[in-house]
């Protein structure tokens, strides 16, 4: 990828406002809720901010990732990569980045979760060397 983009770690102060603002942007497959609210954001800044990344051209933040690690299973939530930098390697860029680190913490193996309409993610996960796992079945429930 000529001119890469710079992943970094996510800096609530500095980037809270910019993530919700990506967010908001994206077209299908992500929903703001309840767990991406500031005290929310913090609790997971607090177990391991390290797979919390963003990726930035110009200052301005292009696509974010979060993974999380309990010590056992890893997870990737909120992938996003704006509009106008997509199939650009910057999804790719952060994948590969929080996949290295989930790695170096002791992750064998690690999960996510699309929606079942998102073509788009489908495609690029298997790309990615993700597999479908349709012997699993994620059960959800809210305790708000």
């Amino acid at each position: 990828m000529t001119n890469a983009p710079r992943i970094r770690q996510f800096d609530f102060d500095g980037d809270y406002a910019r993530i919700i603002g990506l967010w908001q942007t994206i077209e299908t497959g992500m929903h703001i809720g309840p767990s991406d609210a500031p005290g929310e954001i913090r609790k997971k800044l607090e177990r391991d901010p390290d797979l919390f990344l963003v990726a930035e051209k110009n200052e301005e933040i292009i696509g974010s990732i979060i993974g999380g690690f309990d010590g056992r299973r890893g997870m990737i939530y909120h992938l996003a990569v704006r509009s106008d930098f997509r199939r650009q390697g910057v999804g790719q860029a952060l994948l590969a980045e929080v996949e290295k680190r989930l790695k170096e913490k002791g992750c064998i193996k690690c999960l996510l979760m699309i929606f079942e309409d998102n073509e788009t993610a489908k495609k690029f996960y298997e790309e990615s060397g993700w597999k479908a796992a349709p012997e699993d079945l994620v059960f959800m429930k809210m305790f708000i």
